[in-house]
């Protein structure tokens, strides 16, 4: 998984990188009619042995393995939807009502996002970006 980035600032040991973050409905032809295609300049950070090889301005390439990318999606889309529907359905075969029902959910999902918080950091270890010069 590839994006393309451009070098803001060179540090001893690290490169910043800006890459523009779109959303996949912002190829589509209909994106400019229906509003709803988005795209974020995000700035990151990433740690390299060579820094004097970059310079500001250049074009770079950013990866991440394809793997690591499978991972992060699960960990940020498709566990916190399993939890909500599986703590909705727990809870509304246990016969509590709708508003409990409700209130529990997402009381689910606020501990599942306070463990993401509080593991960030050794999350944030496994997943490692490599940039290198971009070849046209």
């Amino acid at each position: 998984m590839t994006h393309e980035g451009t070098v803001i600032a060179v540090n001893p040991g690290s490169v910043k990188v800006q890459i523009l973050s779109v959303s996949a409905c912002a190829s589509c032809a209909a994106h400019s009619k229906c509003g709803f295609a988005e795209s974020k300049e995000k700035t990151l950070d990433i740690p390299v042995d060579n820094s004097s090889a970059f310079t500001v301005d250049e074009k770079v390439e950013v990866r991440i393995s394809e793997e690591r990318g499978l991972l992060a999606t699960w960990i940020a889309y498709i566990l916190p939807a399993l939890l909500i529907v599986a703590a909705a359905v727990a809870l509304s075969l246990v016969g509590l009502p709708e508003p409990t029902v409700i209130l529990l959910t997402f009381a689910a999902l606020a501990l599942y996002l306070l463990l993401l918080y509080l593991l960030r950091h050794k999350i944030n270890n496994n997943f490692t970006l490599s940039v290198s010069p971009l070849t046209r």
